[in-house]
This record gives C-alpha cells, structure tokens and sequence, in this order.
C-alpha cells in the first residue's frame, strides 16, 4: 500500500514533528507515549463520534479563489459554493457565491444565494437572494428573486425582479423601499 503523499516522514525527528513529545533521555518511551496517546484518541473517538459538520447539513463543495490569485476563462460547474478573493472571469451555475470586500467576478453566474461584498461585473440571475453589502458593487444584466442593499452598496445596468420569464423592471437610480422584494438595509 504506498504512503499518503502528504504523510509524515519516518526520518523526521520526534521533536520536530507538530505535536510530538520529545525526550532525549529514552526515545523508545516516547515513541509508547506517542503510541498509547493516539490508541486513546482513537479508542474515545470510536465510543464518542464527533460528527464534521452540522447536524442535518450535508458538506458542499466549496472553491475558495484566494487574494491575488486571477482565475480565468473558465466554466465552473458542480460547485457549492464559490468564495471569490482574487479575480475570477468565468461562467458559472451554483448554489452561493461571495465576493470578499477585494475580490471581483467578472462573467455570468446563475445562483441561489449571492453575497457582494466586492465587485460584480456581467450577468447575475439570483434565483433566491442577492445581497449587496456597503462596500459591494454589481454592474451588468441582474435578475434576482430578492434584493438587500446595504447602505453604501451600488447596483447598476438593466435590473429585473424575478427568473428571466416573469420579470418587472426595477428602478436603477434608487431602491424603492415600498416594494415587498426589496429591503433596505441601515
């Protein structure tokens, strides 16, 4: 069976490894410390199972595009949710997105859920909710089921409530507060 690529190596020393118990006067009794210590984990963690996620919540996928990392040209699909930092220019159909206060997507994305703290350029459907937080911006072709701007936030180009079949054009130069689909936000 080979070796886990990112395994621990066998030459290391015991005191150098993260976590490791180093004694220099008898390195076969550290070596039994370490191994009745990790028997013990796995033992109460067998009778004692700690679950990895939330009850009830199934783990997504999730791509995390970090700052100053530029992602272009592509098409991203089976993904849960995608964390822009950097600079993504792409097509994507997923359930969230959220664009970090630097980060910028540029492209079209059809989402549940999307979350703008940085900039959005292109077109945006947003099935369920788009929220625009105050340092956010989105630019392009947006439709969205409902809409939360945070004071601060810009929103601008052609702006449609509802799927692209049932839409009702939106006010671009200002948020009407009275309409149902829009919550302003202090």
């Amino acid at each position: 069976m080979a070796q886990p690529f990112f395994g621990r190596r066998d030459s290391e020393p015991a005191g150098l490894r993260p976590g490791a118990v180093s004694n220099q006067a008898n390195p076969s009794s550290s070596a039994q410390a370490q191994t009745s210590a990790a028997r013990q984990a796995l033992d109460s963690s067998a009778i004692n199972p700690v679950p990895s996620t939330a009850p009830g919540k199934e783990p997504g996928s999730k791509l995390t595009v970090g700052p100053n990392i530029k992602l272009k040209g592509v098409e991203i699909t089976d993904c849960d949710t995608l964390v822009v930092e950097g600079t993504v220019e792409a097509t994507m159909d997923s359930r969230v997105i959220q664009i970090s206060e630097l980060g910028a997507f540029k492209g079209s994305a059809d989402i549940d859920i999307a979350e703008i703290h940085g900039q959005f350029d292109g077109n945006l459907t947003v099935r369920e909710k788009l929220v625009i937080y105050a340092t956010g911006k989105v630019i392009g072709k947006i439709r969205y089921g409902k809409l939360v701007i945070e004071e601060g936030g810009q929103i601008s180009g052609d702006i449609q409530v509802g799927s692209a079949g049932t839409v009702a054009p939106a006010s671009t130069s200002s948020v009407n507060v009275a309409r149902p689909d829009v919550q302003r936000v202090a």
